[in-house]
This record gives structure tokens, C-alpha cells and sequence, in this order.
């Protein structure tokens, strides 16, 4: 039974000091505090039977409150067994952290560039796995799932087709629409093929293409692989002598190279005919002039251009979708973080990889 017993300036403290007691404790301890205000008090623990950490808590929390300069609470008279608990439990006189140490700006530099190495150094082991594991794969099927290009060239590319129509549609009818007003005051309307065909095969078809499937199937691939990292089964498979490149990311690397072509090839004919449709019912052209027009100024060349940043955006997808799936840290949270950083990420580099391949392609056929 708790219980407190006063005798001039000692309150003794007697029973079990533990949480189920510490109301009783404090109900009876208050008046006293309150009479001997300004007076100094010993805290005799001799008769507790047992304290735990709530109890430990209790006791500092009536030290600290009821000590200044010109009064002090201390405890007197503690069994071993008690102060050995005390000492486990007590946050009075712990020393306090030392403050961390402002870095300056050459630190912090350099630990930013460390990072940025291990990181560049990660990404470009990945790159030659990667790479190294699809080539391998064309002429050896072992460790691959059976059927699995197929199952992923559904889920990227057929998955994918009506918002990629959609878009692409509406890319060519916005586009016709806003530089037909500028070719009609010069009585250019003809010149709107031209400009949706090279456009189209060019830029925003692959373009377009590659910024959705980065958004629906990169985001998949990252939460995919994230997930798999979580949830251990990767080192699942490395237990089972499967490597988690061949097994998990060469199928989708084969799959978004097949699928993402053929892609940009149907968002180039949806494209076109979002223009044609503006250059029928807005500039009064017929469809036969459209498209000799379309046949005239379009060549091989702007076909494969396409074609092959198309392949590029792909491969930049898939990477850098499984690059920070692999680098996920964390639980559901950390899975969340992955997938939105690897969206960003791809979208930036399908971006930066077009300007390069753009200017690359237009100086070349400048030379």
C-alpha cells in the first residue's frame, strides 16, 4: 500500500512507488509541498518495496518542479536495488548533446558531391546490367518468367493506347487550330500539313508519348520494383540464384523497346489527323490536298527520327524507373517517394534527351 508519513522537513515514502500508486502518491504529497513551501525536503525511499519508471519519473518530476536556488528536494536513505532502478530510469543530470557542429559551405559541398558520385556510380552499374542482361536474354530464356514480354508489352503498350489517342488527338487539333489563324491572314492554309506532319513525326509524337507511358507504366515500374525491395523479395530472389535484373527489369526493358515505337507511330497518325479535321472544317481544305501536301514535304528521315528518340525515351523510362525502385528506403512511405521521384526524374531526362537529339539531328542534316 502506497503510502507517505511527514516528520519535520523528511517525507517518508513508504510501499510500492509504481504507477498504479503514483495518484496516491501525489494526492497526499501535494499538501505537503504546499505547506513547506520555502522549506528544504529529504525524500526518505527506505521502506519502498519496489519503483518502476513511472514511479523513477514521478520523483524527478517533483524535483524539478519544487527546486530553486533557495530551496532543494533530494532523496535520502535508497536501497541498492531502488537506486539501481533510479539511475536506469532518471533524465535529472544526464548530460546534455552537444550541439552539432555548423558545416560550411565547402562541407556541405562536398558531401553533396559524394553523394551525387555513389549515386552516378549506381546508376551506371544499373545501366550496364541492364544492357548486359537484354542482350543476353535475346539468345537465353533461362531465369526469365515464361511469357513475361508478352504480359509487359500488354501493360505498357496495349494498356496505354487510349490515353496515348487521346492525347495525341488533341495535341494535333490544338496545334492546327492555333497556327491556323496566323496561315490564313497570309493565305498560307496549305502550309498547315506541313507543319502538323513535321511537327508530329518529329517532336511531339514521340515527345507526347513518351511523357504518358513516363507518367502511367514509369511510375509502374518504380512502385513495382519499390515494393519488391520492401517486401524482400529481391533478396528472395538473389536467395534462389535469380538475378533481379534478368528476372524483374529485362522483360519490361524488351517489352517498353517494342511497345513505345509502335506508340509513337500511332500517336503520329492521331496527331495528323487531329490536324486534319481543323484543316477540313476551319481552313476549307480538302482532304486530297492535305495529304499530297503531307506526302510532299515529309521524308524518311523525319520517320526515323522520331522512331529512334522514341526508343531512347524508353530505355530512359524503364532505367530510371527501376533505378529508384532499387533505391527505396523505407516502408509504404518510402515506396510513395520513389515512384513520385522517379516520374519527376524521367519526365526531366525524356525532356533534356530531346533538346540534345534535336539540335544533334538538326545540325546534322545542316552539314
Amino acid at each position: 500500500m502506497a503510502h507517505l508519513q511527514k516528520n519535520q522537513d523528511v517525507i517518508y515514502f513508504s510501499g510500492e512507488l509504481t504507477a498504479r500508486t503514483i495518484e496516491d502518491f501525489s494526492s497526499e504529497l501535494k499538501p505537503i509541498l504546499k505547506e513547506k513551501a520555502n522549506a528544504s525536503l529529504r525524500l526518505d525511499l527506505t521502506e519502498i518495496e519496489d519503483i518502476d519508471s513511472a514511479g523513477v519519473a514521478f520523483l524527478d518530476e517533483v524535483i524539478v518542479d519544487n527546486s530553486t536556488d533557495d530551496r532543494s528536494i533530494r532523496l535520502i536513505n535508497v536501497p541498492d536495488d531502488i537506486q539501481d532502478s533510479i539511475d536506469s530510469f532518471t533524465t535529472i543530470d544526464l548530460p546534455e548533446e552537444a550541439p552539432e557542429a555548423r558545416r560550411g559551405f565547402y562541407e556541405y559541398l562536398d558531401d553533396k558531391l559524394r553523394i551525387y558520385r555513389k549515386n552516378f556510380i549506381s546508376l551506371l552499374f544499373l545501366v550496364a546490367d541492364v544492357f548486359y542482361w537484354s542482350v543476353v536474354g535475346l539468345f537465353r530464356w533461362k531465369g526469365q518468367r515464361k511469357g513475361s514480354l508478352i504480359q509487359q508489352s500488354l501493360l505498357i503498350g496495349v494498356d496505354a493506347l487510349p490515353i496515348v489517342v487521346l492525347i495525341s488527338f488533341l495535341i494535333g487539333f490544338i496545334l492546327a487550330l492555333q497556327s491556323a489563324a496566323q496561315l490564313r491572314q497570309f493565305g498560307a492554309n496549305i502550309f498547315v500539313a506541313d507543319l502538323i506532319g513535321i511537327a508530329m513525326l518529329r517532336e511531339m509524337g514521340p515527345i507526347m508519348t513518351a511523357i504518358v507511358v513516363a507518367g502511367r507504366s514509369g511510375s509502374a515500374i518504380a512502385s513495382e520494383i519499390a515494393t519488391m525491395v520492401v517486401t524482400e523479395e529481391i533478396d528472395a530472389l538473389q536467395t534462389m540464384a535469380l538475378n533481379p535484373i534478368r528476372f524483374v527489369v529485362v522483360p519490361k526493358f524488351h517489352a517498353i523497346t517494342l511497345t513505345m515505337p509502335m506508340l509513337t507511330i500511332l500517336s503520329n497518325l492521331v496527331g495528323i489527323l487531329g490536324g486534319f479535321v481543323i484543316a477540313v472544317t476551319y481552313l476549307q481544305l480538302s482532304a486530297a490536298a492535305f495529304f499530297n501536301e503531307l506526302l510532299t514535304v515529309l521524308f524518311l528521315k523525319d520517320v526515323m527520327t522520331g522512331l529512334f528518340k522514341s526508343v531512347v525515351f524508353a530505355w530512359i523510362i524503364v532505367i530510371i524507373g527501376c533505378y529508384f525502385g532499387m533505391q527505396v528506403k523505407g516502408g509504404a512511405e518510402g515506396v510513395g517517394k520513389s515512384t513520385t521521384a522517379s516520374v519527376v526524374a524521367s519526365i526531366f531526362f525524356v525532356i533534356v534527351a530531346d533538346s540534345i537529339l534535336g539540335l544533334i539531328f538538326y545540325f546534322g542534316d545542316n552539314i
